[in-house]
């Protein structure tokens, strides 16, 4: 089964890491997910831009509504994720404990199921499919 692990943090307090720091942490999270992607249990991983690059679309009753930056107010920040292929909730919830382990500071992740809608193809990606 495929699982989202969202990644959620304070931005400010991402963003403030030095160079080094950012780095460092990458690389520790490198190791943790090459375990998954020596595997071929890894889909995409995906650090997403700070929040003030972000815009929310809001539907109403009217026409959708845009507004800048996400909606939510929020202490911490979805700032990215991956998708990996598990045999279950506790390989999963492993998983995001390394990867909480190879991270500094606080936040958490958020594990969640995944299920496909549509032929889930992108133009050139490569695919991950869940094991049956």
């Amino acid at each position: 089964m495929l699982y989202a692990i969202l990644c959620y943090n304070e931005e400010n307090a991402v963003a403030s890491w030095t160079q080094e720091e950012d780095d460092a942490c990458m690389a520790r999270l490198m190791h943790v997910q090459s375990g998954m992607a020596g595997r071929g249990k890894l889909g995409p991983v995906v650090r997403l831009w700070n929040t003030d690059e972000a815009k929310t679309l809001r539907k109403t009753n009217g026409a959708p509504v845009v507004f800048d930056g996400p909606f939510a107010e929020t202490k911490e920040q979805f700032l990215g994720f991956y998708v990996a292929d598990c045999a279950d909730m506790d390989e999963a919830l492993a998983f995001a404990r390394d990867l909480a382990e190879a991270n500094p500071g606080l936040g958490c992740y958020e594990i969640r199921p995944l299920r496909f809608f549509g032929d889930n193809k992108l133009a050139g990606a490569p695919q991950i499919m869940a094991a049956e």
